[in-house]
């Protein structure tokens, strides 16, 4: 079976990505990302794994390394508790208790929030996330949650297949299987320069 073109992948990254430098942990990231997806998805749609590389480029400000959402505790509570400034948005991410806006921020390479998605989640990777929201951080649980989650449609109910099929291609709207289309058009431009780097090799 061929495999992506590690070296193609990287220069072409490095160049139109990155300005020419990759630091360790950017690559150790993408391939991270690039094993996942070779060992789980490597008959579906190139497309996929572009938009999904383009997506944590983005959410992780192009670390490419999990991250965790910035900003301060009392931040995270004035947004995201339910004792916070906006409680419909507290429940509406399931954090039903005082305390869950600052335990539960954005983590990993999709920025996993509140306590419904951490829930969610330790039930589909037997991993206590809510015990330990951290594990979210993990390489591997990050990269699990972003690939898994975009294609079975966990974190909005839209999913790659959505908008990349044998009849769409839609870059833009492709965004709302994470954030609605917030950033869609910057998005969908990371998204393309990935996907130019996706070659195969068979050697």
């Amino acid at each position: 079976m061929a495999s992506i073109n590690r070296k193609f992948f990287f220069d072409q990254v490095r160049n139109d990505l990155y300005g020419g430098t990759l630091k360790a942990k950017q690559v150790e990231g993408l391939s991270a990302l690039l094993d996942y997806w070779e060992t789980k998805y490597p008959k579906k749609d190139d497309r996929w794994l572009a938009y999904v590389l383009g997506t944590a480029f983005h959410e992780v400000d192009k670390k490419m390394q999990p991250i965790k959402e910035y900003g301060s505790d009392a931040y995270f509570m004035k947004r995201y508790d339910k004792s916070g400034n906006n409680p419909q948005l507290a429940a509406a991410l399931g954090n039903t208790e005082v305390g869950d806006g600052k335990k539960f921020p954005g983590r990993g390479f999709v920025q996993l929030t509140g306590r419904a998605n951490y829930t969610d989640w330790k039930a589909r990777l037997n991993v206590d996330l809510v015990g330990s929201p951290d594990l979210a951080l993990q390489l591997d649980v990050a990269t699990k949650i972003i690939f898994d989650g975009m294609v079975l449609g966990t974190f909005t109910g839209k999913k790659l297949a959505d908008y990349f099929n044998t009849t769409a291609d839609d870059w833009y709207n492709a965004r709302r299987i994470v954030n609605r289309l917030d950033k869609a058009t910057i998005i969908e431009g990371h998204a393309k320069r990935f996907y130019a780097a996706i070659s195969y090799t068979t050697a």
